[in-house]
């Protein structure tokens, strides 16, 4: 079953998701970094030259500078399946950006495989593995 466990959870953890994306978008590292754990861990293996970052504070540092890259980005992100166990929970979501790059805009879509931690009432991300789906680059100015 894709969403499994109570409701009030499930709606957090869609927040939680609506906030990164909102953070992404307004280019607020403040906001963006509030969504994750202490230790978590962030991979995106089909970028090897950035692989795994471990740490709140790493993770942020290395999204501040790549969002230099991405002045104008529009992120969206929302959920395909949440499955919560007590205080844990496995999500996996679907993510559409667009943005200006030098050879045009870029249309990418994406998939991220989560695991998330409740910790003092608030959700976290604690582990986040996204992967590309599809990019579409179109002349600017369509």
């Amino acid at each position: 079953m894709p969403f499994t466990g109570p409701a009030e959870d499930r709606l957090a953890l869609r927040e939680l998701l609506e906030t990164y994306a909102d953070a992404v978008t307004r280019c607020d590292a403040q906001a963006w970094g509030a969504t994750w754990a202490d230790d978590a861990q962030w991979s995106l293996p089909d970028y090897p030259e950035i692989g795994t970052t471990h740490g709140r504070e790493a993770i942020v540092a290395m999204w501040v500078e790549a969002m230099k890259h991405y002045p104008g980005i529009m992120f969206e992100a929302w959920p395909g399946s949440i499955e919560v166990d007590g205080d844990k929970a496995v999500m996996r979501s679907y993510t559409a950006e667009v943005y200006d790059w030098p050879d045009g805009v870029h249309r990418d879509r994406g998939q991220y495989d989560d695991e998330c931690i409740r910790i003092d009432g608030r959700w976290y991300f604690s582990r986040r593995t996204f992967r590309n789906i599809h990019r579409q680059i179109g002349p600017k100015g369509l």
